[in-house]
């Protein structure tokens, strides 16, 4: 009997999902069961669970057969916090959607800074001419913390823009055209030269607020930083006190410790601060239902899953 997969995601989402899910699976020749109501199913008949934690499913104990839970998102902190099944694999959502839209931003916001786009469009010029210009990109310094599936494929992107990419992860990595780094001595190397900073750590306890009033000042006079990872990643207090002082010339900011980022908080509005609505990459159900298909096939064949979440390390 094919395998009975129930979507508990975004209800929003449900008539999309239904569409793409249906479509990939004929594609790819893979026969599914799909259900997209959780009140239409017996839990203990499941198998796969395509699931958001935004979803309608916070028990999972009548789930008794799954073999996966397949993630729509690529962080998983969240997730982790509910009481999840031990034995079963919980599979984080890495497609190409999301890596072609974190690419796009990053590379996007990374050239903004590095041309200093704002001063033109703000007219900080006016009346000025002979203002200088900018260094070529293989002369301009620029740190990617986190080398994961996105963090890879953004260093990347920038390296072969001729960008002089430093990236820095927790265990010793190794992508073409970028110095990698790990350790407290390769993330201080990374912070001495970024002048434009990209954050794209996944958010562990090692990580929580990794960026502090410390590891700012390590930062040259007047570097950038783009956030597209985590917002507790960063010491807020500090950040808006290093770019009050003109230490930081700008900051884009994608992820907060709150979202919606509450109306009062200062980052809006403030002159240095770009505020993005966590836009920097989204799950796309036409290209992430491709990827929960090759995982169901995957794990049909009796073939291990990919991007399994290390519960351990929070990611």
């Amino acid at each position: 009997m094919a395998p009975l997969v129930l979507y508990a995601g975004k209800p929003a989402d449900r008539a999309a999902y239904e569409r793409h899910i249906a479509r990939a699976a004929r594609e790819a020749g893979v026969e599914i069961r799909l259900c997209m109501d959780l009140a239409e199913v017996d839990p203990a008949e499941v198998d796969y669970l395509v699931f958001a934690g935004s979803g309608p499913v916070s028990d999972f104990a009548p789930f008794t057969n799954l073999k996966a839970i397949l993630s729509l998102w690529a962080g998983v902190e969240n997730i982790l916090k509910l009481p999840l099944p031990a034995d079963v694999p919980l599979v984080r959502m890495v497609e190409d959607g999301l890596t072609l839209g974190m690419i796009d931003y990053v590379v996007g916001h990374v050239m903004r800074h590095h041309l200093d786009i704002d001063q033109y469009i703000e007219g900080n010029f006016a009346g000025e001419w002979g203002v200088g210009y900018p260094p070529l990109a293989r002369d301009r310094h620029v740190g990617v913390l986190g080398l994961g599936t996105l963090g890879t494929a953004c260093a990347e992107r920038l390296a072969a823009n001729d960008f002089r990419v430093s990236g820095w992860s927790r265990s010793e990595k190794s992508v073409p055209g970028v110095r990698c780094l790990a350790g407290e001595e390769g993330l201080e190397r990374v912070l001495a030269e970024a002048e434009i900073l990209v954050l794209l750590l996944p958010l562990t306890p090692d990580t929580t607020r990794l960026l502090d009033a410390h590891r700012i000042a390590m930062l040259p006079q007047g570097a950038c930083i783009v956030n597209a990872g985590r917002g507790p990643l960063i010491d807020h207090d500090a950040l808006l006190a290093a770019l009050d002082a003109g230490r930081l010339r700008h900051a884009t900011m994608d992820v907060f410790d709150i979202e919606p980022l509450p109306a009062g908080h200062r980052y809006w509005g403030h002159p240095r601060v770009t505020v993005t609505p966590h836009i920097a990459s989204a799950t796309r159900p036409e290209t992430a239902s491709e990827s929960l298909v090759r995982q169901i096939a995957r794990g049909e064949r009796g073939e291990p899953f990919t991007n399994v979440v290390d519960r351990a390390l929070g990611y």
